[in-house]
């Protein structure tokens, strides 16, 4: 059982390594569409930064650990967690084969609710819908608050907060040419793209920093259940010295050091293997970015991903950096976005959660099938 707990981990870990090179596009598209780094010198900034963020907080990873399935109707058993795993994997690296920029976080979330209904014999009540906090709506558990709700929400906040910024933006300029004079002068658009070329360095640092809070704490709450599960199971009551940091340090909402900084790294080394398909949708597809553009988009998708952070919400990096991009491009051009490529994307974030749960579900029924369950 303890080798099961080790192949876990060690699966969770293949997964945040997909998923940083998966959700590399997401952080650093529009730096490399705008021109303003090469695609080598952008995996190294969004490496760099998701490992900062990997290490500010972690909600996110406590909501996965026990804010979405009920231990007390379904064992999370290792099985269980290993079938949520590859019904992640799979789908992510379907949709990555495929160049659509499909949420790792959704597949994440549909894979456990997917092995935790196949684990539970079909019972619902495995799944936490809704359970009120402590009176904070930001402290309520369930899929509701933490999964639905961001769902839908952090899309169109995306898309508006990206027609806000570049709408402000344009304001400024239109409002500096007005003015005449040396404003006038930097106002041009040589001028406005070099000041914007050095603005989304920290644009590009910020959503890298963004991506690496949010999807390096998914993985994060995996390990803890499982770990959280043994223990509960017995499996960790003779460790050998050498496995001896497994024992968990705090209770059942605390992840330790050792989890949060093994993720950090890990999905760090996968962000620096890069994503150039789902880089090329995302950048060039979708609508024509110049360096402000890239940095009303950024700084729109990085500022949801840290809100939704903060609140324990696993939120898609996805999600919020592909409806920027699409509120960038329908402020300057309604008829400049392509509608075929946004449907595409769309058609992935509709099919994630269904589609990997249910590969987690058939992996699940095929492995009690054979008795390893």
């Amino acid at each position: 059982m303890l080798t099961l707990v080790l192949v876990v981990i060690l699966t969770a870990l293949v997964f945040e390594f997909i998923n940083g090179f998966h959700d590399t596009a997401n952080s650093i598209a529009t730096v490399v569409a705008t021109k303003v780094l090469t695609p080598g010198q952008a995996i190294i900034l969004a490496a760099s930064t998701n490992l900062i963020g990997a290490f500010m907080g972690t909600a996110v990873a406590k909501t996965i650990a026990s804010g979405l399935v009920d231990t007390d109707v379904v064992h999370v058993t290792s099985q269980v967690l290993i079938c949520t795993l590859l019904g992640a994997i799979i789908w992510n690296l379907i949709t990555w084969w495929r160049g659509l920029p499909s949420s790792s976080s959704h597949a994440l979330i549909g894979g456990l609710c997917g092995a935790a209904l196949a684990a539970s014999q079909n019972n619902w009540a495995a799944l936490i819908w809704s359970k009120a906090g402590d009176g904070d709506w930001s402290s309520n558990k369930g899929l509701l608050w933490k999964v639905v709700f961001p769902m839908v929400t952090s899309p169109l906040a995306g898309f508006l907060l990206g027609v806000a910024i570049i709408s402000l933006l344009y304001l400024i300029v239109a409002g500096m040419m007005k003015a005449g004079g040396p404003l006038a002068r930097m106002a041009k658009p040589r001028w406005v793209n070099a000041f914007f070329g050095k603005a989304q360095l920290v644009s590009a640092a910020y959503m890298g920093f963004a991506h690496g809070r949010q999807d390096a704490q998914k993985t994060m709450g995996i390990i803890a259940l499982s770990i959280f599960g043994a223990q509960a199971s017995g499996i960790l009551d003779d460790l050998p010295t050498w496995l001896a940091f497994l024992h968990p340090d705090g209770g059942k909402d605390d992840i330790d050091s050792w989890v949060i900084a093994t993720c950090a790294l890990v999905m760090a080394a996968g962000t620096a293997a890069g994503g150039w398909r789902i880089i090329k949708t995302l950048g060039h597809k979708m609508v024509k970015l110049q360096t402000i553009d890239g940095f009303a988009a950024e700084t729109a998708s990085a500022t949801i991903l840290v809100t939704a952070a903060h609140f324990g919400m696993p939120v898609s990096t996805t999600h919020s950096i592909s409806t920027a991009i699409m509120g960038v491009g329908f402020a300057k051009n309604p008829r400049k976005l392509k509608l075929g490529v946004i449907e595409r994307i769309v058609w992935a974030w509709i099919l994630t959660i269904p589609a990997a749960g249910g590969i987690a579900y058939g992996l699940f029924k095929l492995v009690e099938s054979v008795g390893w369950a």
